[in-house]
């Protein structure tokens, strides 16, 4: 039996011991829960400690079905999986935390086998499992959190396995689990109305893998896409990076103001410079205008990963900037709102898509800009909530004016240029389900480019739709 299964057993064991641990409220991701935030009497027997700490965990199933054109193949994926977080109480300023997840394929297509027509393989159910063992189906245990914490005041340090959330290496944007990370990660509260977040990244594990990799093997577990001559990328288990700095600069405790600066420096591959502004304007009681303005800049490093040009992961001394505006209105029960981003034409925005989601204000699930230069996105968005319903609904669509396929040197991955619309709707349980929410996502990308009438163009980029069902069970 694998380490990671005893671990797993052990944290159901641990509930036996916790009983009087307080219920934590999840965030966006979900699986993935904020820390009590009530201060507690830092303890001084490590017995108490662990008496006191804080179980939670999340049930989890994923139905989750690509509908390609006619001729080309689809694909469904039925997922079922299980996670549990346990975290001490404080012990002079230090705490322990510990979380595993399980995941099962329940049934679901031959991911194993690629399309008749164009020969590729399966992009979006995969995620789900493990893109390193697509025809395993069962027991795929991993130790996602193991980590050591010590608080100072309101600041704290984390060494270990662990999640963070930026806009440059977050938990994406949905699968069974969440990127996580391995490194030390520092957040420092002590300046009023200002948040400072940084640390050491030395290896990560993204969505749809079952272990922990360095920074630099990491990169390339998901599809390369070709280089800027239109050879297959080859920068696969080829780069050298030593491992990714991050830095984040915010102001909180502002009520209409937001600001943010970040800077990621992945050594000997790339430096990400962002800042971004969000402003609300109060109208009256219930309406607000809300806007923001961002700002990105990239630029290789190093040798980009290796001397060989073909065998580097950005071309050596290329650059890029990207620019964002969004403008919209809002009140308690809905939000409307006009996004835009520009990705310039002097290279690709490159970012590893096996870090995170895009930080721009036109992203939209299932999607990426990333692998692009000379890009237009539009998107405009609409949510809509009923508060004692505990229902949202939202509502998005985008154009995204990509370059021409065979423009290889600022289409990775030759994407034509496509429309994308997301419906979105939430519901949470109340009274006697309490914790349980589902969650229907469905999307329909539509080409606008010319895909000359090549599947390879087409297959798992345009003319599809996509079904999502998510029913989780948080306790």
């Amino acid at each position: 039996m694998k380490l990671n299964y005893y671990l797993f057993c052990f944290l159901w064991i641990v509930i036996k011991i916790n009983l009087s641990a307080q219920h934590q409220e999840f965030n966006e991701f979900p699986g993935i829960y904020k820390r009590n935030q009530t201060q507690l009497p830092d303890s001084t027997s490590l017995l108490s400690a662990f008496k006191r700490g804080t179980l939670n965990g999340n049930i989890r199933y994923y139905f989750f079905a690509t509908d390609n054109e006619k001729n080309l193949s689809d694909y469904y994926a039925n997922a079922a999986g299980v996670s549990i977080h346990y975290e001490t109480a404080k012990w002079y300023g230090f705490q322990f935390g510990i979380g595993s997840s399980t995941v099962f394929n329940l049934k679901s297509s031959d991911l194993t086998k690629p399309d008749s027509i164009t020969g590729k393989s399966n992009r979006y159910e995969i995620g789900l499992f493990d893109y390193e063992n697509p025809g395993k189906k069962s027991d795929l245990h991993h130790l996602d959190e193991l980590f050591i914490k010590f608080n100072y005041r309101h600041s704290f340090a984390t060494y270990g396995r662990q999640y963070i959330h930026t806009p440059l290496i977050n938990l994406q944007d949905g699968r069974m689990k969440p990127n996580a990370v391995y490194g030390i990660w520092m957040e420092w509260n002590e300046f009023r109305n200002t948040r400072i977040q940084g640390g050491w990244l030395h290896s990560i594990s993204p969505v749809g893998t079952s272990r922990f990799l360095t920074m630099q093997e990491s990169i390339g577990i998901y599809p390369v896409g070709v280089n800027p001559d239109g050879s297959k990328s080859g920068y696969k288990n080829n780069i050298s990076s030593k491992g990714t700095a991050l830095l984040g600069i915010q102001n909180i405790g502002l009520k209409n103001v937001k600001f943010q600066f970040w800077d990621l420096y992945a050594e000997n591959l790339f430096h990400v410079a962002m800042i971004q502004t969000d402003l609300q304007f109060n109208l009256n009681q219930n309406y607000s205008i809300i806007g923001g303005i961002q700002y990105l800049k990239e630029d290789a490093i190093g040798n980009s990963g290796n001397s060989d040009p073909s065998k580097a992961y950005i071309e050596k001394g290329s650059g890029t900037s990207c620019y964002g505006m969004k403008l919209g209105v809002k009140n308690p029960v809905w939000e409307c709102s006009l996004n835009y981003n520009r990705i310039d034409s002097k290279g690709r925005y490159l970012i590893p898509r096996e870090w995170g989601r895009d930080p721009f204000y036109t992203f939209m699930p299932r999607e990426r800009n990333e692998g692009f230069g000379d890009v237009h996105a539009y998107v405009g968005k609409m949510q809509y909530q009923i508060v004692k319903a505990k229902l949202k609904t939202s509502l998005a669509f985008g154009y995204f004016d990509l370059p021409d396929v065979k423009n290889v040197a600022l289409n990775k991955y030759g994407m034509p240029s496509y429309t994308q619309l997301n419906a979105d709707v939430q519901y949470r349980f109340d009274g006697f389900l309490n914790g349980l929410e589902t969650h229907l996502l469905i999307v329909s990308k539509q080409s606008r480019g010319e895909t000359y009438n090549d599947e390879k163009n087409i297959f798992n980029k345009v003319n599809l739709m996509i079904y999502n069902l998510i029913i989780n069970y948080h306790f």
